[in-house]
């Protein structure tokens, strides 16, 4: 594996877990102003952020061949 690759790879993992910590973050924020019991935005957001970056990462991977 070149090194270029490497960084790639590097840079959308990083962007993956920035993607979902500020996911959860807003979530938690949220619920807290809605005054919720349940969490459901701190369940539904980062659901839908990971759905959303493992769909990109897949579109991204693809393309390269």
């Amino acid at each position: 594996m070149r090194n270029n690759e490497l960084m790639k790879y590097a840079g959308m993992a990083t962007q993956f877990m920035a993607t979902l910590g500020v996911a959860f973050f807003l979530g938690i924020k949220i619920d807290k102003w809605s005054n919720l019991n349940f969490p459901i935005a701190t369940i539904c957001l980062p659901l839908l952020m990971l759905i959303y970056m493992l769909w990109k990462i897949v579109k991204e991977s693809n393309t390269q061949k």
